[in-house]
């Protein structure tokens, strides 16, 4: 079962002791600054905890699965999140 950002935001007012409505705004901030530098191609590295960063997709042939018919796949942007040690120690149990 996942959290959701409700059991998110309740967690870390719980343990901060800080109001849920200023653990809310912080997160939002959080967000808005993620897409604010991943838009200026920006990386956001959080030391341990994790790496966030564009990538650029070169244009493809890609093929339609029902008619097998050959298309052409523009260029684009993706992201890319690195867990950092902290995760990744998690992650192992």
């Amino acid at each position: 079962m996942a959290l959701t950002r409700n059991d998110v935001v309740a967690r870390i007012a719980e343990r901060t002791g800080n109001p849920a409505t200023e653990v809310a705004a912080t997160l939002t901030a959080l967000q808005e600054l993620l897409v604010e530098s991943l838009r200026e191609g920006q990386a956001v590295r959080l030391t341990g905890l994790m790496t966030v960063e564009r990538t650029d997709r070169a244009a493809r042939t890609g093929r339609n699965p029902r008619t097998g018919e050959t298309l052409e796949i523009p260029a684009g942007h993706g992201v890319r999140i690195t867990a950092g040690t902290a995760l990744k120690d998690a992650a192992k149990g």
